[in-house]
Protein backbone atom coordinates (compact mmCIF):
# COMPACT_ATOMS: atom_id res chain seq x y z
CA UNK A 1 0.00 0.00 0.00
CA UNK A 2 2.76 2.42 1.00
CA UNK A 3 4.62 1.58 -2.19
CA UNK A 4 1.52 2.34 -4.26
CA UNK A 5 1.04 5.70 -2.53
CA UNK A 6 4.71 6.56 -3.12
CA UNK A 7 4.43 5.76 -6.85
CA UNK A 8 1.27 7.87 -7.15
CA UNK A 9 3.08 10.74 -5.37
CA UNK A 10 5.98 10.56 -7.84
CA UNK A 11 3.61 10.59 -10.80
CA UNK A 12 1.73 13.62 -9.47
CA UNK A 13 4.99 15.43 -8.74
CA UNK A 14 6.25 14.76 -12.26
CA UNK A 15 3.03 16.09 -13.80
CA UNK A 16 3.23 19.26 -11.70
CA UNK A 17 6.85 19.88 -12.68
CA UNK A 18 6.04 19.35 -16.33
CA UNK A 19 3.14 21.76 -16.09
CA UNK A 20 5.31 24.41 -14.47
CA UNK A 21 7.84 24.06 -17.26
CA UNK A 22 5.20 24.31 -20.02
CA UNK A 23 3.33 27.31 -18.73
CA UNK A 24 6.21 29.40 -17.40
CA UNK A 25 7.19 32.31 -19.67
CA UNK A 26 10.83 33.27 -19.22
CA UNK A 27 11.93 36.65 -20.57
CA UNK A 28 13.69 34.97 -23.50
CA UNK A 29 10.51 33.27 -24.73
CA UNK A 30 9.86 34.84 -28.14
CA UNK A 31 6.14 34.05 -28.04
CA UNK A 32 5.75 36.43 -25.08
CA UNK A 33 6.77 39.45 -27.17
CA UNK A 34 4.20 41.79 -28.72
CA UNK A 35 5.80 44.21 -31.16
CA UNK A 36 4.29 47.23 -32.86
CA UNK A 37 6.58 47.80 -35.85
CA UNK A 38 6.48 51.21 -37.54
CA UNK A 39 8.64 50.98 -40.65
CA UNK A 40 8.00 49.42 -44.06
CA UNK A 41 11.56 48.11 -44.38
CA UNK A 42 11.57 46.67 -40.85
CA UNK A 43 8.29 44.87 -41.51
CA UNK A 44 9.47 43.55 -44.87
CA UNK A 45 12.59 42.12 -43.25
CA UNK A 46 10.65 40.67 -40.31
CA UNK A 47 8.34 38.80 -42.70
CA UNK A 48 11.31 37.65 -44.79
CA UNK A 49 12.98 36.35 -41.61
CA UNK A 50 9.81 34.51 -40.59
CA UNK A 51 9.43 36.44 -37.30
CA UNK A 52 6.04 37.98 -38.08
CA UNK A 53 4.14 36.02 -35.41
CA UNK A 54 5.47 38.49 -32.84
CA UNK A 55 4.08 41.55 -34.66
CA UNK A 56 0.69 42.79 -33.40
CA UNK A 57 0.61 46.23 -35.04
CA UNK A 58 2.05 48.01 -38.09
CA UNK A 59 1.86 51.41 -39.77
CA UNK A 60 -0.10 52.15 -42.95
CA UNK A 61 3.04 52.61 -45.05
CA UNK A 62 3.97 48.95 -44.51
CA UNK A 63 2.42 47.24 -47.54
CA UNK A 64 4.76 44.35 -48.33
CA UNK A 65 4.30 41.45 -48.24
CA UNK A 66 0.54 41.34 -48.79
CA UNK A 67 0.07 39.48 -45.48
CA UNK A 68 1.22 42.54 -43.54
CA UNK A 69 -2.08 44.19 -44.47
CA UNK A 70 -3.89 41.66 -42.26
CA UNK A 71 -2.22 43.09 -39.14
CA UNK A 72 -3.85 45.84 -37.07
CA UNK A 73 -2.70 49.31 -38.16
CA UNK A 74 -1.81 52.19 -35.83
CA UNK A 75 -1.90 55.02 -38.38
CA UNK A 76 0.53 56.49 -40.87
CA UNK A 77 4.12 56.51 -39.61
CA UNK A 78 4.15 60.31 -39.21
CA UNK A 79 0.58 60.55 -38.02
CA UNK A 80 0.38 57.81 -35.41
CA UNK A 81 -2.40 57.11 -32.96
CA UNK A 82 -1.22 56.69 -29.37
CA UNK A 83 -4.51 55.05 -28.45
CA UNK A 84 -4.17 52.57 -31.30
CA UNK A 85 -0.67 51.60 -30.20
CA UNK A 86 -1.53 51.32 -26.50
CA UNK A 87 -4.64 49.21 -27.20
CA UNK A 88 -2.38 46.47 -28.57
CA UNK A 89 -0.46 46.20 -25.26
CA UNK A 90 2.96 46.08 -26.94
CA UNK A 91 6.04 44.88 -25.10
CA UNK A 92 8.04 47.19 -27.40
CA UNK A 93 7.61 49.64 -30.26
CA UNK A 94 10.12 49.13 -33.06
CA UNK A 95 10.64 52.01 -35.49
CA UNK A 96 13.27 53.56 -37.76
CA UNK A 97 12.82 56.92 -35.96
CA UNK A 98 10.92 58.34 -38.93
CA UNK A 99 7.76 58.63 -36.84
CA UNK A 100 5.44 61.26 -35.40
CA UNK A 101 3.79 63.41 -34.31
CA UNK A 102 6.23 64.27 -31.49
CA UNK A 103 3.54 64.36 -28.79
CA UNK A 104 2.54 60.76 -29.54
CA UNK A 105 6.17 59.63 -29.34
CA UNK A 106 6.59 61.42 -26.02
CA UNK A 107 3.38 59.88 -24.71
CA UNK A 108 4.63 56.38 -25.51
CA UNK A 109 7.98 57.08 -23.89
CA UNK A 110 6.21 58.50 -20.83
CA UNK A 111 4.44 55.18 -20.35
CA UNK A 112 7.81 53.40 -20.26
CA UNK A 113 7.07 51.27 -23.31
CA UNK A 114 10.50 50.22 -24.67
CA UNK A 115 11.34 51.71 -28.08
CA UNK A 116 13.82 50.03 -30.38
CA UNK A 117 15.65 51.32 -33.45
CA UNK A 118 18.28 49.24 -35.22
CA UNK A 119 21.72 50.76 -35.81
CA UNK A 120 22.24 49.64 -39.43
CA UNK A 121 20.66 51.76 -42.18
CA UNK A 122 19.32 50.46 -45.49
CA UNK A 123 20.87 53.31 -47.49
CA UNK A 124 22.81 50.92 -49.76
CA UNK A 125 23.02 47.22 -50.56
CA UNK A 126 25.76 46.72 -47.94
CA UNK A 127 23.78 48.73 -45.39
CA UNK A 128 20.71 46.62 -46.11
CA UNK A 129 22.64 43.40 -45.52
CA UNK A 130 23.94 44.80 -42.23
CA UNK A 131 20.37 45.62 -41.22
CA UNK A 132 19.14 42.15 -42.17
CA UNK A 133 21.88 40.58 -40.06
CA UNK A 134 21.23 42.89 -37.10
CA UNK A 135 17.52 42.13 -37.20
CA UNK A 136 18.22 38.43 -37.69
CA UNK A 137 20.22 38.43 -34.45
CA UNK A 138 17.48 40.35 -32.59
CA UNK A 139 14.78 37.89 -33.66
CA UNK A 140 17.06 34.83 -33.34
CA UNK A 141 16.89 34.15 -37.08
CA UNK A 142 20.59 34.35 -37.90
CA UNK A 143 20.64 31.47 -40.37
CA UNK A 144 17.71 32.87 -42.33
CA UNK A 145 19.36 36.33 -42.33
CA UNK A 146 22.47 34.90 -43.99
CA UNK A 147 20.32 33.17 -46.58
CA UNK A 148 18.57 36.46 -47.38
CA UNK A 149 21.93 38.25 -47.74
CA UNK A 150 23.25 35.61 -50.13
CA UNK A 151 20.11 35.84 -52.25
CA UNK A 152 20.31 39.64 -52.28
CA UNK A 153 23.93 39.52 -53.51
CA UNK A 154 23.03 37.03 -56.25
CA UNK A 155 20.06 39.09 -57.44
CA UNK A 156 22.00 42.37 -57.42
CA UNK A 157 24.75 40.76 -59.53
CA UNK A 158 22.16 39.37 -61.96
CA UNK A 159 20.50 42.79 -62.23
CA UNK A 160 23.85 44.49 -62.95
CA UNK A 161 24.47 42.07 -65.83
CA UNK A 162 20.98 42.72 -67.19
CA UNK A 163 21.41 46.50 -67.05
CA UNK A 164 24.62 46.30 -69.12
CA UNK A 165 22.58 45.45 -72.20
CA UNK A 166 20.80 48.81 -72.16
CA UNK A 167 22.64 51.57 -73.98
CA UNK A 168 20.29 54.47 -73.33
CA UNK A 169 20.29 56.42 -70.05
CA UNK A 170 16.78 57.87 -69.72
CA UNK A 171 16.17 60.87 -67.49
CA UNK A 172 13.67 59.97 -64.79
CA UNK A 173 11.36 62.02 -62.61
CA UNK A 174 9.86 60.24 -59.60
CA UNK A 175 6.59 61.57 -58.17
CA UNK A 176 5.56 60.37 -54.73
CA UNK A 177 2.41 61.20 -52.77
CA UNK A 178 3.16 62.24 -49.19
CA UNK A 179 0.25 61.02 -47.11
CA UNK A 180 1.36 62.89 -43.99
CA UNK A 181 1.39 66.24 -45.81
CA UNK A 182 -1.31 65.26 -48.36
CA UNK A 183 0.68 66.59 -51.32
CA UNK A 184 2.50 65.28 -54.38
CA UNK A 185 6.28 65.39 -54.08
CA UNK A 186 9.09 65.27 -56.64
CA UNK A 187 12.15 63.20 -55.80
CA UNK A 188 15.55 64.67 -56.61
CA UNK A 189 19.08 63.36 -57.07
CA UNK A 190 21.17 61.49 -54.54
CA UNK A 191 21.67 62.35 -50.95
CA UNK A 192 20.41 60.48 -47.92
CA UNK A 193 17.04 60.70 -46.25
CA UNK A 194 13.76 60.93 -48.11
CA UNK A 195 14.07 60.00 -51.74
CA UNK A 196 17.68 58.83 -51.52
CA UNK A 197 16.69 55.21 -52.05
CA UNK A 198 14.70 55.99 -55.19
CA UNK A 199 17.56 57.97 -56.68
CA UNK A 200 20.04 55.13 -56.15
CA UNK A 201 17.58 52.53 -57.44
CA UNK A 202 17.10 54.52 -60.65
CA UNK A 203 20.86 54.80 -61.14
CA UNK A 204 21.39 51.07 -60.57
CA UNK A 205 18.65 50.39 -63.13
CA UNK A 206 20.54 52.41 -65.75
CA UNK A 207 18.73 55.72 -65.53
CA UNK A 208 19.50 59.16 -64.14
CA UNK A 209 17.38 61.48 -62.05
CA UNK A 210 16.07 64.48 -63.96
CA UNK A 211 15.48 66.77 -60.96
CA UNK A 212 18.74 68.17 -59.57
CA UNK A 213 17.69 69.08 -56.04
CA UNK A 214 18.36 66.53 -53.28
CA UNK A 215 15.59 64.86 -51.32
CA UNK A 216 11.92 65.51 -52.00
CA UNK A 217 10.08 68.76 -52.61
CA UNK A 218 6.44 69.73 -53.08
CA UNK A 219 5.14 70.13 -56.60
CA UNK A 220 4.29 73.71 -55.73
CA UNK A 221 5.48 75.11 -59.04
CA UNK A 222 5.12 73.77 -62.61
CA UNK A 223 8.74 74.77 -63.21
CA UNK A 224 10.16 71.87 -61.17
CA UNK A 225 9.06 69.18 -63.63
CA UNK A 226 8.84 71.40 -66.70
CA UNK A 227 12.47 72.52 -66.45
CA UNK A 228 13.70 68.99 -65.68
CA UNK A 229 11.77 67.72 -68.74
CA UNK A 230 12.12 64.00 -67.92
CA UNK A 231 11.97 61.28 -70.55
CA UNK A 232 10.04 59.09 -68.11
CA UNK A 233 7.89 59.76 -65.05
CA UNK A 234 7.52 57.11 -62.37
CA UNK A 235 4.68 57.69 -59.94
CA UNK A 236 4.35 55.56 -56.83
CA UNK A 237 1.27 53.39 -56.44
CA UNK A 238 -0.71 55.36 -53.86
CA UNK A 239 -0.42 58.64 -55.78
CA UNK A 240 -1.14 56.94 -59.10
CA UNK A 241 -4.21 55.12 -57.80
CA UNK A 242 -5.46 58.26 -56.03
CA UNK A 243 -5.87 59.82 -59.47
CA UNK A 244 -7.76 56.77 -60.69
CA UNK A 245 -4.85 55.66 -62.85
CA UNK A 246 -5.85 58.31 -65.38
CA UNK A 247 -2.98 59.65 -67.49
CA UNK A 248 -4.99 62.80 -68.15
CA UNK A 249 -5.24 63.52 -64.43
CA UNK A 250 -1.55 62.75 -63.91
CA UNK A 251 -0.66 65.10 -66.77
CA UNK A 252 -2.67 67.79 -64.96
CA UNK A 253 -0.15 67.77 -62.12
CA UNK A 254 2.07 70.91 -62.17
CA UNK A 255 4.53 70.90 -65.07
CA UNK A 256 3.87 67.32 -66.17
CA UNK A 257 1.93 67.98 -69.40
CA UNK A 258 4.79 69.77 -71.19
CA UNK A 259 7.39 67.08 -70.44
CA UNK A 260 8.67 64.59 -72.98
CA UNK A 261 7.38 61.85 -70.69
CA UNK A 262 3.82 63.14 -71.00
CA UNK A 263 4.05 63.78 -74.73
CA UNK A 264 5.21 60.20 -75.31
CA UNK A 265 2.93 58.69 -72.63
CA UNK A 266 5.93 57.30 -70.78
CA UNK A 267 4.35 57.60 -67.34
CA UNK A 268 4.43 54.42 -65.27
CA UNK A 269 3.05 53.20 -61.94
CA UNK A 270 5.57 51.60 -59.57
CA UNK A 271 5.09 50.10 -56.14
CA UNK A 272 6.45 52.34 -53.40
CA UNK A 273 7.98 49.30 -51.68
CA UNK A 274 9.92 48.46 -54.87
CA UNK A 275 11.36 51.90 -55.51
CA UNK A 276 11.63 54.11 -52.44
CA UNK A 277 13.94 52.03 -50.25
CA UNK A 278 16.46 49.19 -50.31
CA UNK A 279 15.36 45.84 -48.91
CA UNK A 280 15.75 42.06 -49.26
CA UNK A 281 14.22 42.17 -52.78
CA UNK A 282 16.25 45.08 -54.12
CA UNK A 283 18.19 43.00 -56.64
CA UNK A 284 14.98 41.70 -58.21
CA UNK A 285 13.41 45.18 -57.96
CA UNK A 286 16.33 46.80 -59.80
CA UNK A 287 15.84 44.36 -62.67
CA UNK A 288 12.09 45.07 -62.79
CA UNK A 289 12.73 48.82 -62.72
CA UNK A 290 15.26 48.52 -65.55
CA UNK A 291 12.66 46.74 -67.69
CA UNK A 292 10.19 49.57 -67.06
CA UNK A 293 12.46 52.51 -67.80
CA UNK A 294 14.15 50.97 -70.85
CA UNK A 295 10.99 49.80 -72.60
CA UNK A 296 10.24 51.47 -75.92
Amino acid sequence: MKRTIFVVFLIVAFILLAACGRFSNPATNATAERYVVISPIYNEIIWALGAQDQVVGVDLSSTYPAEVKNVQTVGYHRALSAEGILSLHPTAVISDNNIGPPQVVEQIKGLNIPMKTFDAKNDSIDGTKALIREMGAYFHKEERAEELCRTLDEQVAAAAEKVKQYKDVPRIAVIHFGRASNVYLVVGKGGGGDGGGASKMVELAGGQMAVDSAGMQRMASPEIVAQANPDIILITDYGFDRLGGSLDQIKALPGVATSNAAKNNRIYRVEENQLMYFGPRSGANIEKLAEIIHQK
